[in-house]
Protein backbone atom coordinates (compact mmCIF):
# COMPACT_ATOMS: atom_id res chain seq x y z
CA UNK A 1 0.00 0.00 0.00
CA UNK A 2 1.50 3.24 -0.56
CA UNK A 3 0.02 6.30 1.17
CA UNK A 4 0.13 9.78 -0.81
CA UNK A 5 -0.68 12.83 1.09
CA UNK A 6 1.23 15.51 -1.42
CA UNK A 7 -0.88 18.61 -1.09
CA UNK A 8 -2.16 17.71 2.56
CA UNK A 9 -1.05 19.78 5.65
CA UNK A 10 -0.97 17.91 8.96
CA UNK A 11 -1.19 19.51 12.49
CA UNK A 12 0.02 17.24 14.96
CA UNK A 13 0.55 18.28 18.82
CA UNK A 14 2.72 17.25 21.02
CA UNK A 15 4.78 16.63 18.71
CA UNK A 16 8.62 17.68 19.74
CA UNK A 17 9.42 14.34 21.15
CA UNK A 18 7.97 10.93 21.45
CA UNK A 19 4.63 9.81 19.83
CA UNK A 20 4.09 13.07 18.29
CA UNK A 21 6.97 13.37 16.83
CA UNK A 22 6.99 9.49 15.31
CA UNK A 23 3.94 10.50 13.81
CA UNK A 24 5.12 13.91 12.26
CA UNK A 25 8.12 11.81 10.66
CA UNK A 26 5.82 9.34 9.42
CA UNK A 27 3.01 11.94 7.52
CA UNK A 28 6.47 13.83 6.15
CA UNK A 29 7.50 10.51 4.73
CA UNK A 30 3.61 10.01 2.99
CA UNK A 31 3.92 13.68 1.87
CA UNK A 32 2.64 15.69 3.81
CA UNK A 33 3.59 19.16 4.96
CA UNK A 34 3.77 18.95 8.58
CA UNK A 35 3.04 21.31 11.35
CA UNK A 36 4.85 20.90 14.52
CA UNK A 37 3.40 22.09 17.74
CA UNK A 38 4.81 22.58 21.44
CA UNK A 39 5.61 25.33 24.43
CA UNK A 40 9.44 24.68 23.45
CA UNK A 41 10.73 26.33 20.25
CA UNK A 42 14.36 25.11 21.02
CA UNK A 43 12.24 21.25 21.10
CA UNK A 44 10.14 22.23 17.90
CA UNK A 45 13.45 23.16 16.06
CA UNK A 46 15.44 20.03 16.85
CA UNK A 47 12.37 17.99 16.29
CA UNK A 48 11.98 19.87 12.69
CA UNK A 49 15.66 18.87 12.24
CA UNK A 50 15.23 15.20 12.69
CA UNK A 51 12.13 15.13 9.57
CA UNK A 52 12.71 15.45 6.16
CA UNK A 53 10.34 17.13 4.41
CA UNK A 54 8.19 20.81 4.59
CA UNK A 55 8.06 21.46 7.91
CA UNK A 56 6.56 24.55 9.69
CA UNK A 57 6.74 24.85 13.55
CA UNK A 58 4.79 26.98 15.88
CA UNK A 59 5.91 27.05 19.58
CA UNK A 60 2.52 27.72 21.90
CA UNK A 61 0.65 25.95 24.50
CA UNK A 62 -2.10 25.27 23.58
CA UNK A 63 -3.47 24.59 27.15
CA UNK A 64 -4.18 28.45 27.10
CA UNK A 65 -7.02 30.26 25.07
CA UNK A 66 -3.79 32.71 24.06
CA UNK A 67 -1.26 29.70 22.84
CA UNK A 68 -4.47 28.42 20.70
CA UNK A 69 -5.04 31.54 18.91
CA UNK A 70 -1.54 31.57 18.52
CA UNK A 71 -1.42 28.27 16.81
CA UNK A 72 -4.52 28.86 14.63
CA UNK A 73 -3.63 31.88 13.66
CA UNK A 74 -0.45 30.60 12.06
CA UNK A 75 -2.45 27.93 10.82
CA UNK A 76 -5.97 28.57 10.11
CA UNK A 77 -6.81 25.41 8.11
CA UNK A 78 -5.51 21.90 7.76
CA UNK A 79 -6.46 19.01 6.08
CA UNK A 80 -5.42 16.55 9.54
CA UNK A 81 -5.49 17.24 12.45
CA UNK A 82 -3.44 14.74 14.97
CA UNK A 83 -4.55 15.39 18.84
CA UNK A 84 -1.37 14.09 20.62
CA UNK A 85 -0.69 16.68 23.40
CA UNK A 86 -1.44 14.67 26.84
CA UNK A 87 -0.23 14.91 30.65
CA UNK A 88 0.15 11.49 32.82
CA UNK A 89 1.48 10.50 35.73
CA UNK A 90 1.30 8.07 38.79
CA UNK A 91 -1.04 8.92 41.78
CA UNK A 92 -3.08 7.52 44.46
CA UNK A 93 -6.30 8.03 43.65
CA UNK A 94 -7.16 9.31 46.65
CA UNK A 95 -4.32 11.77 46.95
CA UNK A 96 -5.57 13.09 43.36
CA UNK A 97 -6.79 16.90 43.99
CA UNK A 98 -9.30 18.91 42.50
CA UNK A 99 -6.94 20.91 40.27
CA UNK A 100 -5.38 17.63 39.59
CA UNK A 101 -8.30 16.59 38.03
CA UNK A 102 -9.00 19.92 36.37
CA UNK A 103 -5.78 20.14 34.23
CA UNK A 104 -5.94 16.51 33.57
CA UNK A 105 -9.21 17.57 31.72
CA UNK A 106 -7.81 20.63 30.50
CA UNK A 107 -5.03 19.15 28.78
CA UNK A 108 -5.61 15.96 27.89
CA UNK A 109 -9.68 16.29 26.52
CA UNK A 110 -10.43 20.14 25.93
CA UNK A 111 -7.26 20.92 23.79
CA UNK A 112 -8.59 18.65 21.21
CA UNK A 113 -12.07 19.46 21.87
CA UNK A 114 -10.86 23.41 20.83
CA UNK A 115 -9.32 22.80 17.95
CA UNK A 116 -11.65 19.97 16.12
CA UNK A 117 -14.14 23.06 17.10
CA UNK A 118 -12.07 25.06 14.84
CA UNK A 119 -11.04 22.74 12.10
CA UNK A 120 -13.61 21.06 11.15
CA UNK A 121 -15.51 23.23 9.64
CA UNK A 122 -13.07 23.78 7.13
CA UNK A 123 -13.31 20.47 6.62
CA UNK A 124 -16.26 19.54 5.94
CA UNK A 125 -16.66 22.69 3.70
CA UNK A 126 -13.72 21.02 1.71
CA UNK A 127 -15.10 17.80 1.21
CA UNK A 128 -12.26 16.23 2.98
CA UNK A 129 -10.18 15.79 6.31
CA UNK A 130 -9.00 13.71 8.72
CA UNK A 131 -8.89 14.15 12.58
CA UNK A 132 -7.52 11.72 14.95
CA UNK A 133 -7.32 11.92 18.57
CA UNK A 134 -4.27 9.35 20.77
CA UNK A 135 -6.17 7.78 23.65
CA UNK A 136 -4.84 5.06 25.47
CA UNK A 137 -5.58 1.41 26.50
CA UNK A 138 -5.87 3.11 29.63
CA UNK A 139 -9.12 4.79 27.84
CA UNK A 140 -10.80 1.44 28.60
CA UNK A 141 -8.77 -0.72 31.01
CA UNK A 142 -8.96 1.98 33.96
CA UNK A 143 -5.12 1.94 35.59
CA UNK A 144 -5.66 2.12 39.36
CA UNK A 145 -2.30 4.26 39.83
CA UNK A 146 -3.33 7.14 37.53
CA UNK A 147 -7.42 7.08 37.34
CA UNK A 148 -7.47 11.24 36.26
CA UNK A 149 -5.34 9.66 33.23
CA UNK A 150 -7.46 7.13 32.33
CA UNK A 151 -10.42 9.33 32.78
CA UNK A 152 -9.44 11.85 29.89
CA UNK A 153 -8.49 9.05 27.77
CA UNK A 154 -12.22 8.01 27.94
CA UNK A 155 -13.35 11.04 27.31
CA UNK A 156 -11.53 11.27 24.18
CA UNK A 157 -13.12 8.22 22.60
CA UNK A 158 -16.81 9.79 23.28
CA UNK A 159 -15.50 12.72 22.21
CA UNK A 160 -14.39 11.36 18.97
CA UNK A 161 -17.27 9.65 18.78
CA UNK A 162 -19.46 12.98 18.84
CA UNK A 163 -17.73 14.62 16.77
CA UNK A 164 -17.57 11.62 13.87
CA UNK A 165 -21.13 12.28 13.94
CA UNK A 166 -20.99 15.86 13.60
CA UNK A 167 -18.83 15.23 10.61
CA UNK A 168 -21.65 12.88 9.22
CA UNK A 169 -21.63 12.29 5.38
CA UNK A 170 -18.92 15.13 4.73
CA UNK A 171 -15.87 13.33 3.38
CA UNK A 172 -14.65 14.09 6.83
CA UNK A 173 -13.53 11.15 9.25
CA UNK A 174 -13.18 10.90 12.90
CA UNK A 175 -11.50 8.14 15.07
CA UNK A 176 -9.23 7.92 17.86
CA UNK A 177 -6.16 5.79 18.59
CA UNK A 178 -5.49 3.82 21.59
CA UNK A 179 -1.81 3.53 21.77
CA UNK A 180 -1.08 0.62 24.19
CA UNK A 181 2.39 0.94 26.57
CA UNK A 182 5.05 3.17 24.30
CA UNK A 183 8.71 3.15 24.93
CA UNK A 184 9.32 7.33 25.17
CA UNK A 185 11.25 9.19 27.26
CA UNK A 186 8.70 10.16 29.71
CA UNK A 187 7.23 6.43 29.55
CA UNK A 188 10.82 5.51 30.98
CA UNK A 189 10.61 8.46 33.64
CA UNK A 190 6.99 6.82 34.24
CA UNK A 191 8.11 3.34 34.65
CA UNK A 192 11.23 4.12 36.99
CA UNK A 193 8.54 5.34 39.38
CA UNK A 194 6.82 1.93 39.53
CA UNK A 195 10.25 0.31 39.50
CA UNK A 196 13.56 0.03 41.48
CA UNK A 197 15.60 3.40 39.39
CA UNK A 198 18.84 1.12 40.13
CA UNK A 199 18.06 -1.33 37.51
CA UNK A 200 18.74 -1.60 34.12
CA UNK A 201 16.26 -0.36 31.61
CA UNK A 202 15.60 -3.66 29.97
CA UNK A 203 15.45 -5.07 33.14
CA UNK A 204 13.03 -2.51 34.53
CA UNK A 205 10.82 -2.76 31.70
CA UNK A 206 10.67 -6.30 31.71
CA UNK A 207 9.36 -6.08 35.22
CA UNK A 208 7.41 -3.12 34.56
CA UNK A 209 5.36 -5.18 32.00
CA UNK A 210 5.37 -8.49 33.88
CA UNK A 211 4.02 -6.65 37.36
CA UNK A 212 1.81 -3.87 35.84
CA UNK A 213 0.36 -4.79 32.42
CA UNK A 214 0.65 -8.25 32.47
CA UNK A 215 -2.15 -8.64 29.98
CA UNK A 216 0.16 -7.16 26.78
CA UNK A 217 0.59 -10.09 24.32
CA UNK A 218 3.20 -8.54 22.80
CA UNK A 219 4.90 -8.84 26.42
CA UNK A 220 7.34 -5.76 25.17
CA UNK A 221 6.69 -1.56 24.95
CA UNK A 222 5.41 -0.65 21.80
CA UNK A 223 7.51 1.37 19.72
CA UNK A 224 6.43 5.09 18.81
CA UNK A 225 6.88 4.50 14.95
CA UNK A 226 4.15 1.30 15.61
CA UNK A 227 1.57 3.85 16.62
CA UNK A 228 2.77 6.06 13.57
CA UNK A 229 1.97 3.95 11.14
CA UNK A 230 -1.66 3.63 12.44
CA UNK A 231 -2.42 7.36 12.23
CA UNK A 232 -0.63 7.75 8.67
CA UNK A 233 -2.97 4.91 7.72
CA UNK A 234 -6.09 6.57 8.91
CA UNK A 235 -4.98 10.08 7.45
CA UNK A 236 -5.04 8.50 3.68
CA UNK A 237 -7.28 8.01 1.40
CA UNK A 238 -6.80 4.54 2.21
CA UNK A 239 -9.39 5.32 5.22
CA UNK A 240 -12.19 7.11 3.75
CA UNK A 241 -14.49 4.39 5.32
CA UNK A 242 -13.49 4.49 8.72
CA UNK A 243 -14.65 6.71 11.22
CA UNK A 244 -16.17 6.98 14.43
CA UNK A 245 -14.15 4.66 15.31
CA UNK A 246 -11.26 3.64 18.22
CA UNK A 247 -8.70 1.65 16.72
CA UNK A 248 -6.62 -0.06 18.60
CA UNK A 249 -1.93 -0.10 18.59
CA UNK A 250 -1.84 -1.76 22.15
CA UNK A 251 0.10 -4.65 21.91
CA UNK A 252 -3.00 -6.99 22.54
CA UNK A 253 -3.25 -5.22 26.15
CA UNK A 254 -7.10 -4.83 26.69
CA UNK A 255 -8.43 -7.98 26.85
CA UNK A 256 -11.55 -7.32 24.49
CA UNK A 257 -12.35 -8.11 20.27
CA UNK A 258 -13.83 -4.73 20.72
CA UNK A 259 -12.98 -1.94 19.73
Amino acid sequence: MRIDLSGRTALVTGSSQGIGLAIAKGLAEAGARVILTGRDQGKLDAAATAIRGDVVTVAADITQDEGTSTLTRAAPGVDVLINNLGIYGARPALEITDDEWRRYFETNVLTAVRLIRHYLPGMVERGWGRVQNIASDSAIATPGEMIHYGMSKTALLAVSRGFAKEAAGSGVTVNSVIAGPTHTGGVEDFVYQLVPRELPWDEAQRQFMREHRPQSLLQRLIEPEEIANMVVYLSSPQASATTGGALRVDGGYVDSILP
